[in-house]
């Protein structure tokens, strides 16, 4: 079989030169693996290097995991073909893993990356569209430093928070299967386990909604009697953690007004006050 051969690259903020998918312990912008950093090769694997990690070493098993061949398939055939706008730029084409605080108050729960998004920039919603909406929202509430996140390395700082997708490679047409969603879900609960200064999680769309539930149950929290429904504003209690809905700020829901800048800033307007209760 002929191999591709292999294009190195700047990356955007950074500079240097870069291969797509860019290789663990390469120097891209707070990547968290190293070149020996264990990769889980299937769902046996995924459960096994889900326990026992701290944070960083979590984020760093997350990133090399290769338990999906499909998805992993997609993922780096993406970050090798590119879109032609980016056709300059290196890919990640890796999971993405959790970013933020790691010590948070308020955790934003995703379903996926894009696949010319994070699974480009390496940082959950970053780059696209839905990110340009969300962190504007953000930076307006106070939750993030900056009003943009356009790449990893670009100074953007969540204050107070994280973000974390229940499936952590981009999936084709943005719908990973319930074989992918299951293997990956060790991934979140140990990292929800590891996140006890969480008072508020935000689900953004209904699978990021019920991502957020099952993740949550599974990371210990007590399982609600009745499914939550999904809504916009929607809030429920899942023991110490008050979940609440959001809309997907995706392009479609914004450019056709269903959210609003106003209806988003509500969101983490609440989290907000919510986060500011005593314990």
């Amino acid at each position: 079989m002929t191999r591709r051969p292999v294009t190195l690259l700047p990356h955007p903020v950074v500079g240097g030169a870069f291969a797509s998918p860019v290789e663990p312990g390469a120097g891209w912008p707070d990547d968290p693996a190293a070149a020996g950093t264990p990769v889980a090769r299937d769902a046996d694997d995924v459960r096994r290097l889900a326990q026992d990690a701290g944070l960083d070493e979590l984020d760093a098993r997350v990133s090399v995991c290769s338990a999906c061949p499909r998805l992993v398939a997609w993922r780096e055939g993406v970050a090798q073909e590119k879109r032609a706008s980016f056709a300059d730029q290196p890919y990640w084409g890796r999971p993405i893993p959790g970013w933020g605080d790691p010590t948070p108050s308020l955790l934003i729960v995703g379903l996926a990356p894009a696949a010319n998004g994070g699974n480009r920039t390496g940082r959950i919603f970053t780059g696209d569209p839905s990110a340009d909406w969300l962190f504007a929202s953000l930076h307006r509430t106070g939750w993030a430093v900056q009003p943009t996140s356009e790449h990893a390395g670009d100074g953007q700082r969540l204050v107070d928070a994280r973000m974390v997708a229940t499936v952590r490679c981009a999936p084709p047409d943005n719908k990973p299967t319930a074989v992918e969603r299951d293997t990956c879900a060790p991934w979140i609960a140990a990292e929800l386990a590891l996140l006890t200064t969480v008072r508020v999680v935000v689900a953004l769309g209904s699978f990021g909604w019920d991502g957020a539930v099952r993740s949550l149950v599974a990371a210990g929290a007590p399982a609600p009697a009745t499914r939550p429904k999904f809504g916009h504003g929607a809030e429920v209690e899942l023991g110490d953690v008050t979940l609440l809905g959001c809309y997907h700020p995706s392009p479609h829901n914004t450019y056709t007004k269903r959210l609003t800048a106003e209806m988003t800033d509500a969101v983490f307007e609440r989290a907000r006050a919510l986060t500011d209760l005593p314990v």
